[in-house]
């Protein structure tokens, strides 16, 4: 598949995912979000004080607040990220749950400009569609991909999208810079990243 099919198979992709999404969100609310949590991340054996960035829901996307609330009440430290520009990857600065926000690009709350910059050891990553190599669709804007290449020459990190059962496909098409997530967790279990 050359780049320019793999473009047009992924803005096809994405235009189909957005209404898939879509009827998700309809059909679970934000039941989903709750299940979510309630899986919370034993399935990563991560200890408390570890790092989690989330992110702020947009649209219809599955809100990771229930899991964040809880991830901080075991011990876990927080962070969100701010986007730094076109082309770059996003800085992830430390939060906390009723913390004053920033609204930036697309209406996303982003945290102030007080809040130290942190590495998260986990990185919680919003999607369109994923499969089960870890490929993952997202807007197309590649802050992810960016951000997943710049963290993983840093230390080891787990990158773990969250979404609905149906966003899953059988394959996303994918390019030499897409970086792979390597869980996804869904209201129904979290999905471990297969090499295939």
């Amino acid at each position: 598949m050359t780049d320019e099919t793999k473009l047009e198979a992924k803005k096809k992709l994405r235009a189909e995912a957005l209404e898939r999404r879509k009827a998700a969100f309809a059909q679970h609310g934000a039941e989903a979000s709750r299940k979510i949590a309630a899986h919370g991340v034993d399935f990563l054996s991560a200890a408390p004080g570890a790092i989690v960035s989330g992110f702020a829901a947009i649209n219809d996307e599955i809100n990771p607040a229930p899991l964040m609330t809880w991830l901080q009440a075991e011990g876990f430290r927080l962070a969100l990220p701010v986007m730094q520009g076109r082309g770059k990857p996003l800085l992830m600065r430390a939060w906390t749950p009723g913390d004053a926000m920033n609204v930036a690009a697309w209406g996303i709350a982003e945290p102030m400009e007080d809040k130290p910059a942190v590495d998260p050891d986990i990185l919680l990553v919003p999607l369109l569609a994923f499969d089960a190599r870890g490929y993952r669709l997202g807007y197309g804007g590649g802050f992810y991909d960016r951000t997943l290449q710049r963290l993983r020459k840093l230390k080891p990190i787990v990158a773990v999208g969250l979404a609905y059962n149906e966003l899953r496909v059988d394959a996303v098409p994918a390019e030499s810079y897409d970086e792979r997530l390597d869980w996804v967790l869904t209201p129904s279990g979290p999905i471990h990243c297969l090499d295939s």
